[in-house]
C-alpha cells in the first residue's frame, strides 16, 4: 500500500526542521494542523509539507514569523511574498553592513564595540571610567558637543590626571589642593566650549533628562574625594571666572 502521509517527525526530517519547531509553527498560527487518526496520531498531507518548506525557507532568508505570518501564502501571492523577502533581505544587507563597518573600526582602533562616534579613535587609550562616560554621553549631546568632547579627552593636564587617581579617603587639605589646580584648567575648557557652561543648550533632550542622566553617572563612577574636588572646583570657578557657572554636572565633562 502506497504510503500517502508523514508523521510529525517524518515531516520534520523531510522539511530539514525539527518536531519542535513544527509545533511552534502550529501554536502560532503559521503551519495547519492535519486530521488525526483514531488513535490520536497526526497524518500530515503534501500541502503540510510544502508549506512548511515554504516557511523554512523563508526564515533561511532571514524573515521573521511575523514577516511571514503578515504575508499571503507565496503560491497565493508570489509577487507580494517575494516583495517582502526582498524588503526583509535589503533591511537584513544593511544590518550586516553596519556590523562590518563596526568590527573595521575595532580591528582598526581596539576600540570596544559600541564605543559611540567619534571616540573609536581614542577608545583603547581610556579608562572603563572614560567609556561608560562617553557611551551616557552620546544619549544625551549633539554631535558638535561629543566633537568637543572627543579633542578634549585627547588631551591631558596634570591636575586631572592627579583627580583620577585620587584615594577616597583624601583628606580636606589634598581635595582643596586638587581643586585649585583643576579651576583654570576647566575654566579653559568652558572658555574654549562656552556650551560647556550650560550643557542642556547642548542636548536635543529635556533639562530633566540631561541632569538626569549626567550627574548620576558621575556620582556612580567617581569616588566620594572626587566628587568633593568636583564639587569644590565650581565654586572657585564660578567665584574666579567671569564666565556663567550654572551646574555642578559641567566639571565632568573632561576627566582623566
Amino acid at each position: 500500500m502506497v504510503k500517502t502521509s508523514w508523521s510529525t517527525r517524518q515531516l520534520a526530517e523531510l522539511a530539514g526542521t525539527t518536531v519542535k519547531t513544527v509545533r511552534h509553527y502550529h501554536r502560532v498560527g503559521l503551519l495547519d494542523e492535519p486530521e488525526r487518526s483514531h488513535n490520536g496520531y497526526k497524518h500530515y498531507q503534501v500541502a503540510h509539507l510544502v508549506r512548511l518548506m515554504q516557511i523554512t525557507r523563508m526564515r533561511e532568508l532571514g524573515l521573521s514569523l511575523a514577516d511571514i505570518g503578515a504575508m499571503t501564502r507565496a503560491d497565493e501571492d508570489p509577487d507580494q511574498a517575494l516583495a517582502i523577502m526582498d524588503a526583509e533581505l535589503a533591511k537584513t544587507i544593511e544590518r550586516l553592513q553596519r556590523v562590518r563597518a563596526a568590527l573595521a573600526v575595532f580591528f582598526q582602533h581596539r576600540a570596544p564595540l559600541g564605543t559611540p562616534a567619534p571616540f573609536e579613535p581614542i577608545a583603547e587609550a581610556l579608562s572603563e571610567r572614560d567609556r561608560a562616560l562617553i557611551m551616557i554621553y552620546s544619549q544625551v549631546f549633539d554631535t558638535g558637543a561629543l566633537g568637543d568632547l572627543r579633542e578634549l579627552l585627547g588631551e591631558h593636564s596634570d591636575a586631572e590626571e592627579e583627580l583620577g587617581r585620587l584615594p577616597c579617603d583624601a583628606d580636606e587639605s589634598t581635595i582643596e589642593a586638587l581643586a585649585q589646580r583643576l579651576a583654570p584648567v576647566i575654566a579653559r575648557h568652558q572658555a574654549r566650549f562656552p556650551w560647556m557652561a550650560d550643557p542642556v543648550k547642548s542636548s536635543s533632550k529635556s533639562e530633566n533628562f540631561v541632569l538626569g542622566a549626567i550627574v548620576p553617572a558621575a556620582a556612580g563612577l567617581y569616588n566620594t574625594a572626587q566628587l568633593r574636588v568636583l564639587a569644590r572646583t565650581h565654586e572657585i570657578v564660578k567665584e574666579a571666572y567671569p564666565a556663567p557657572q550654572k551646574r555642578v554636572a559641567e566639571c565632568t565633562f573632561r576627566h582623566p
